[in-house]
């Protein structure tokens, strides 16, 4: 793996002894945690969500893949120097978080994994390349990633998102330089711990969108009966962007669990 030549970009709010690293997926940044934090922060965590690597301020890593980016992390959290950590990983930043605890499990002591998977699409070669066709086609094409994002974003979330969640996700998405969507992308195809689920020994907390297609209720919940003592958790009227869609009801599962193994 890569060493990390700088550390991320960060957004950070709050104090004390536990901190709660915000992993954000592969059309996100930053600032799509940017109604969470303050609520993790009034609960007297702190809170760091990251601009992964090729994001927003972070230069990018090459190679670029999810174990050279979970070392990035693992680089990030020993900075921060909490006494306890908490990762949270939406969708890409989920496997990256489950990278981090599959090669450094010291480093992290409870684990938030939403949207994610153990593993992407099948084993077959040529349906992973099939789908990198298939999303690379409209930047080929020459749409921008602001085109991009109007067109991708509406479909990742519930049929009735608000307008809010809505504007703030397509935002988030337009920022993202395509460069770094196309490596995201590339890196997230050859992901594969599912091997490494039983392994998981921190308290872990499986939370899925009732309308999510990319990461399903249904995965997420076998994800969570891998992984020894796992609570699985359903939010309801959101798709997969629970954060953005219903920030306060996102905030209020993830406080719910961090409070009972890590109260403040």
């Amino acid at each position: 793996m890569t060493a990390m030549r700088q550390r991320p970009a960060t957004i950070e709010r709050g104090a004390g002894a536990t901190a709660v690293f915000l992993l954000h997926g592969v059309g996100g940044g930053k600032q799509a945690w940017r109604d969470n934090l303050p609520g993790i922060a009034q609960a007297g965590y702190r809170a760091i969500a990251w601009d992964m690597p090729g994001y927003g301020q972070t230069p990018a890593i090459d190679p670029y893949t999810v174990g050279a980016l979970a070392e990035s992390l693992g680089m990030l959290i020993d900075h921060a120097g909490a006494d306890r950590n908490i990762v949270l990983g939406h969708s890409m930043g989920g496997m990256v978080a489950q990278e981090l605890v599959a090669l450094a499990p010291g480093r992290v002591h409870g684990l938030i994994l939403s949207g994610t998977s153990p593993a992407f699409g099948r084993a077959d070669g040529n349906w992973q390349q099939q789908f990198l066709h298939d999303r690379f086609a409209p930047l080929d094409a020459g749409q921008t990633m602001a085109q991009l994002a109007a067109q991708l974003v509406p479909a990742m979330m519930a049929p009735d998102a608000g307008p809010q969640g809505l504007q703030l996700a397509r935002d988030v998405m337009a920022a993202v330089p395509q460069a770094s969507y196309r490596a995201a992308l590339q890196a997230i195809v050859a992901f594969n711990r599912l091997d490494d689920l039983a392994r998981i020994a921190v308290p872990t907390l499986c939370l899925a969108g009732e309308h999510d297609r990319n990461a399903s209720p249904s995965v997420m919940r076998r994800m969570a009966e891998r992984i020894p003592g796992a609570q699985y958790l359903c939010l309801p009227g959101v798709g997969h962007l629970a954060n953005m869609e219903q920030p306060a009801a996102f905030n209020q599962a993830v406080l719910a669990f961090m409070q009972a193994h890590f109260p403040v």
